[in-house]
């Protein structure tokens, strides 16, 4: 059965990202630029960022954090603009888009759902993973989560980190 190219998304001004395409995992983030006096920047940058990936790595499959709580007006805002984008993006290329809760998020990647942005970097690194900041560790617990949960995946251990012995038994 051939591999699907995954996007996994943690969305926000600083977007962490991770893809497996082809057997192998990257990631990292992208800070979206944000200037007050042009109100449709960082809308147009995420946009074009994500088309961009899209193309770029042949994407198949997008997962991506699914928050419903916000601190305030304005991250509410742009999470709801950055959300409609990936789903009308995905819409246009025909990419299947699904998204998890944070806290289904921070369980798997943790063994608790209210894990602290510590706690999820933590984990990566127990993955062979050194992110750069917890949007990124966050990316990876998604594309985690989106991989064991796939109906494309085979049993048995078919992801590189599982074949090199890099996930402990009972986290994932």
């Amino acid at each position: 059965m051939q591999r699907m190219n995954i996007l996994a998304l943690d969305l926000g001004t600083l977007s962490g990202y991770a893809i497996e395409k082809d057997g192998k995992i990257i990631s990292g983030v992208k800070k979206l630029r944000h200037d007050k006096r042009v109100s449709g920047i960082r809308a147009l940058d995420f946009y074009r960022w994500l088309t961009q990936m899209i193309q770029e790595h042949s994407i198949e499959q997008v997962y991506f954090e699914r928050v419903y709580a916000h601190s305030g007006a304005e991250a509410a805002h742009l999470y709801g603009y950055f959300m409609h984008t990936l789903a009308a993006v995905c819409e246009e290329y025909g990419i299947k888009c699904v998204g998890f809760s944070v806290g289904t998020i921070k369980k798997f990647a943790t063994g608790k759902g209210n894990a602290t942005k510590e706690e999820m970097i933590a984990a990566a690194k127990l993955r062979g993973f050194d992110p750069q900041t917890d949007d990124e560790a966050d990316a990876l617990a998604i594309l985690f989560l989106a991989l064991k949960t796939n109906a494309f995946r085979s049993t048995g251990p078919s992801m590189p980190w599982e074949r090199a012995g890099k996930l402990p038994p009972l986290l994932f």
